[in-house]
């Protein structure tokens, strides 16, 4: 029950959220989009209305959107019909001359009420909506998000479960090397776990500029803003994945930015968390042993993939004028104390994140020990867990 968004292969239509699976469009969005389209020598797909919702709230802002879309519609033909007959059959060339009046009392009352009560009757139900979006009370489990350039960390409040989720749409794909998949731009290595039929709330904040965490099948789509905390909730009803993206243009790395939402039953649910509760442990233990140059590099390589390939590049070149060269740098080619220090903390002022809270010990020495040693940069030392442990004190 895959729920996706479309990728840039489709033809370039300002529409919310197109998906396949979504609902049919309703008319008047079918005879516009069917007018305004019909010009263009090919149409790659015909899915331009909502994804089909898969919760509650979803549901009502699917249903209060196709309300109001009527409204529109009706509000259209009432309008520019009259007003187009009235063009022509009383134009200049057909010897009508115009009327000599300046103001009608009762038709200003009545173009003035109308609209009032017609704005109203929308606001109405759109009020309630969003009063019953911002009530995260009784939440049954609860979940920090936080924004990072490019990707998102999840952590599960009182569990003392976190990870981060990269995209993992391969660089080949991205360059065009490789064909391209289903869910090209719209998958990651770790999506986000929750159980169905339980009232998720979560929490939003980020750790660099504003980003916009956005599922639309669960009707969910909220600001992460730095030194701030948002929130908002949805409850899946049917096991399944559900795709998003940030919606915040955020850098250049915004388009590889997705969020994977995946429901299960609460049974598989409890299994996932006691399973990655065995992870972390396995993986504070494996922090605390020593590694050869070449486990280290062959770790480093993935971690280097994920976290800072989008930025200066698989080959370590950067891109010129935004993110610096890693190979022959100075920093990756000398001492390695101060190579830890802007790995862990960051470079204030530029997009360089400080990677000590994101990533473990192991993975943090095992992607310096790789830029020390790959491309044209050949020191020859290793970097030890241990080393990044004390580094951190």
């Amino acid at each position: 029950m895959a729920q996706n968004l479309r990728s840039n292969r489709q033809v370039s239509v300002c529409l919310p959220c197109r998906a396949v699976g979504s609902r049919p469009a309703s008319a008047p969005a079918l005879l516009f989009l069917s007018l305004l389209t019909s010009a263009l020598p090919a149409r790659a797909d015909y899915a331009v209305n909502l994804q089909t919702p898969a919760t509650g709230l979803a549901n009502q802002v699917y249903d209060l959107h196709t309300l109001i879309v009527w409204i529109c519609f009706v509000i259209f033909i009432i309008v520019l019909v009259p007003m187009g007959v009235a063009l022509v059959r009383h134009r200049k060339s057909a010897g009508h001359e115009p009327a000599k009046f300046h103001h009608n009392t009762l038709v200003e009352w009545i173009w003035t009420i109308i609209p009032v009560l017609i704005l109203v009757s929308m606001a109405w139900p759109a009020t309630q909506l969003v009063v019953q979006m911002k009530d995260t009370s009784k939440e049954d489990l609860t979940i920090k998000i936080t924004g990072r350039q490019w990707k998102w960390e999840y952590e599960y409040l009182g569990d003392g479960i976190r990870f981060i989720s990269n995209s993992a749409t391969s660089n080949e794909q991205i360059a065009g090397k490789q064909q391209k998949n289903e869910h090209y731009l719209l998958e990651v290595d770790k999506p986000l776990v929750v159980p169905t039929g339980r009232k998720v709330r979560i929490v939003l904040t980020a750790a660099d500029v504003i980003h916009t965490w956005w599922v639309p099948a669960l009707g969910v789509k909220q600001d992460a803003i730095p030194g701030f905390i948002r929130d908002a909730w949805f409850k899946v009803e049917q096991p399944g994945t559900y795709r998003g993206q940030c919606a915040e243009l955020c850098g250049v790395g915004h388009a590889y930015m997705p969020v994977v939402v995946e429901a299960v039953p609460p049974q598989q649910f409890a299994t996932w968390m006691q399973d990655q509760k065995t992870q972390l442990a396995a993986a504070e233990e494996a922090s605390g042993k020593t590694y050869s140059l070449d486990e280290l590099k062959a770790r480093g390589e993935k971690v280097y993939a994920a976290n800072c390939a989008a930025c200066h590049q698989p080959t370590g070149m950067g891109i010129s004028g935004a993110f610096p060269a890693l190979s022959g740098s100075k920093i990756a080619t000398g001492d390695k104390a101060g190579h830890m220090d802007i790995v862990l903390h960051g470079k204030p002022g530029t997009a360089m994140a400080a990677f000590g809270p994101q990533l473990s010990n192991l993975d943090l020495a095992a992607v310096i020990t790789y830029e020390r040693n790959s491309w044209n940069n050949k020191v020859g030392d290793a970097v030890q867990p241990s080393e990044i442990a004390a580094r951190k004190k």
